[in-house]
């Protein structure tokens, strides 16, 4: 009795690391095989373009405002901790690089998984669930390389793109409210900000920016062809693929800070 009370955690423990470490591997095959997709022939433009239109321009509204409150708000913090060492005058130089290195890259990732890898989470898994995936390969049509390849290289394109809009947009924020609320002088504060960024600063948050779209948009198609069937199974695939891709975001901003800046 003692020792089965002992080995059933044990033994779930090690049910969840080695699932953990089946679905890792099952990933990072899909992951090859779309990259194999995308480079090989035949590629679909049309869906290609309108990718580009959902995960890229419609996108850009909830980046803005998410970039341009984050921005006000990081002024306002950085006032108030400054002015405890009388250090207020660094606030320009704080937020652009916080918002170019750091908040600019993982806010916009995440806007985008909450936006983007839930809707292509949910359409591939309903395309499944109706039996069009079916009727894809009927046609001869590969399903990776007519849904996934084109919705990843979209997120790998894209997405810096509005990594780069939410950095402008975060800094505007946090210069309207210096300049506005915090009696900055207008052109020392914007001087101040492009003296302070450096190239290096800019490269990674770009970078971050094509690593966090293609992650967003793997983790939607994985799931969503990974889907149950019925609406439970849409509803799982939408969850999941929100969820792995916010967390694999995280870790990566981790990994890629750590590469860029580590000293």
């Amino acid at each position: 009795m003692t020792l089965t009370l002992i080995t059933r955690p044990l033994a779930g423990l090690g049910a969840t690391v080695l699932g953990a470490l089946a679905l890792i591997g099952r990933v990072t095959l899909f992951a090859l095989s779309t990259a194999r997709h995308i480079v090989t022939p035949p590629f679909y433009t049309r869906e290609f373009l309108h990718a580009l239109l959902h995960i890229g321009y419609l996108s850009l509204p909830v980046v803005g405002l998410t970039a341009f409150f984050t921005g006000g708000a990081l002024a306002l913090q950085i006032y108030a901790g400054g002015s405890r060492f009388s250090a207020e005058a660094v606030v320009p130089q704080i937020v652009a690089i916080g918002m170019v290195r750091e908040l600019g890259p993982v806010l916009v990732g995440l806007m985008v998984a909450a936006r983007v890898t839930a809707s292509v989470a949910a359409e591939i898994a309903t395309m499944k669930v109706t039996e069009q995936i079916d009727a894809l390969v009927t046609l001869s049509t590969h399903p990776m390389k007519y849904l996934t390849a084109p919705r990843v290289l979209a997120g790998l394109l894209t997405v810096p793109i509005l990594v780069g809009v939410g950095d402008i947009i975060g800094i505007f924020g946090g210069w309207l409210v210096a300049t506005k609320s915090l009696d900055f002088n207008a052109v020392t504060y914007l001087r101040n900000t492009i003296d302070f960024l450096e190239m290096p600063d800019i490269v990674s948050s770009l970078v971050k920016g094509s690593v966090f779209g293609g992650i967003a948009t793997l983790m939607g198609c994985y799931f969503g062809m990974e889907s149950g069937r019925g609406a439970q199974g849409v509803g799982q695939a939408t969850k999941s693929s929100v969820v792995a891709a916010a967390v694999l975001i995280l870790a990566a901003n981790f990994l890629l800070t750590q590469a860029f800046f580590s000293v």
